[in-house]
């Protein structure tokens, strides 16, 4: 490797100015920067189809995010295109808050973060209805039928009737701190992100996470066995770099954007210089779609959504459903004299969803108490009111 004596920056409109970008034929291409040979390096998150982005603190993590959701908005409509952002930090990607392509303002409490995650999981499941019952394989099958305007069923939206269907946007769900939210709400989210990377990809959910952390207590094996596509910014260590990209190399990077781009259909990564984006330019793009949306009204052609209050209603309908082993449940709390999750998994042998979702059932209907930090809850109630909670 030779140094460059004149090392110079790589700007994110060099790139969107080139044929490459113009004549981009993918789905949702992102232009990343250009390659050592000089030539620019675009990439469609549509054949990723998630993402993995690590990289140690100022090494480039953050501007990249910045010049991959910029590719997306630069190109797609927010009618074409909608982001649910997670941010933790407080501090990225809540500059983004306004622009008429976020489903919903950029999430920061973690407890938040977990329900915008089911809500996108129950979104999935939602299309994957809605394509079945029209005998459709993909999102852009399902869109060119809608635009031709044919007669197409919700089942949905109550039976097979026939309904008004408008085209179904992509979601692309960017989380810009992966190692704080493993911290605090792990069990809660690996499950909804395993479920999403796994079957999202054919109703056009993407996901796009970062992390500057890039241990195997973050990048579990759940999550990396998900994500084929890896971008690597400078590490600290070799078993960094081999965390997320299975080979040393990125502990060898210079900073300030060099990366390794692993795509799923290479062995091999490709090294880049990232585009850079100010934080300025960032500010104007984001005032710039900031007034446009209220100049179009664009609440109109894509209206925002409250994901954590619908999430929330799904988590009460599913509560409200109860669990066929839930009286047997609450034999063991009380047999027991105390009510966790784990004994629940122990006694019942369920797994930690379904004994989290009975635990949280048996509360409801006044079994156990609330949740008291790592201590198990209380049981509320003895064997009379057991007996008739097992007589209805």
């Amino acid at each position: 490797e030779i140094p460059n004596p004149n090392p110079r920056i790589v700007t994110m409109r060099e790139v969107l100015e080139t044929e490459d970008w113009k004549q981009a034929g993918g789905k949702l291409p992102l232009a990343l920067g250009r390659a050592i040979a000089g030539e620019p390096v675009v990439a469609d998150l549509a054949r990723m189809p998630h993402v993995l982005i690590a990289g140690a603190t100022g090494s480039g993590k953050s501007v990249c995010i910045n010049t991959i959701l910029t590719s997306l908005l630069y190109r797609y409509p927010p009618d074409e295109v909608r982001l649910i952002m997670i941010d933790p930090k407080m501090l990225e990607l809540v500059v983004y808050n306004g622009i008429p392509h976020l489903l919903h303002p950029v999430v920061v409490e973690h407890k938040h973060a977990a329900k915008a995650l089911k809500w996108t999981v129950g979104e999935m499941e939602r299309r994957y209805k809605l394509l079945a019952a029209n005998g459709v394989r993909s999102l852009q099958d399902f869109n060119v039928r809608v635009r031709k305007g044919e007669s197409l069923k919700d089942p949905t939206a109550g039976g097979d009737e026939e309904a008004e269907i408008r085209p179904l946007p992509y979601i692309c769900v960017v989380i810009d701190e992966l190692a704080d939210l493993m911290l605090t709400v792990q069990q809660e989210i690996e499950e909804p992100l395993a479920r999403l990377a796994q079957m999202a990809r054919a109703v056009g959910v993407h996901l796009i996470l970062a992390t500057q952390r890039p241990s195997v207590n973050v990048i579990t094996g759940v999550i990396k066995a998900n994500f084929p596509s890896r971008l690597s910014f400078q590490v600290s260590s070799k078993i960094d770099s081999r965390t997320v990209l299975d080979m040393n190399g990125a502990e060898q990077l210079l900073g300030n954007g060099d990366m390794l781009f692993l795509p799923a259909d290479r062995a091999e990564p490709i090294r880049i210089q990232g585009a850079y984006l100010s934080g300025e330019e960032t500010a104007r793009i984001v005032a710039f779609l900031r007034q446009a949306a209220e100049e179009l009204g664009a609440e109109e052609v894509a209206p925002p959504v409250d994901i954590i209050a619908e999430a929330s209603e799904l988590e009460v309908a599913a509560l409200d459903e109860r669990d066929e082993l839930f009286v047997t449940a609450a034999r063991v709390v009380v047999d027991y004299d105390q009510g966790s999750t784990s004994l629940l998994q122990r006694r019942l042998r369920v797994g930690y969803s379904r004994a989290a979702r009975i635990l949280d059932q048996l509360e409801q209907a006044g079994v156990v108490g609330p949740p008291d930090g790592t201590k198990p809850r209380e049981v509320m109630i003895g064997e009379d009111e057991l007996e008739s909670l097992e007589a209805l």
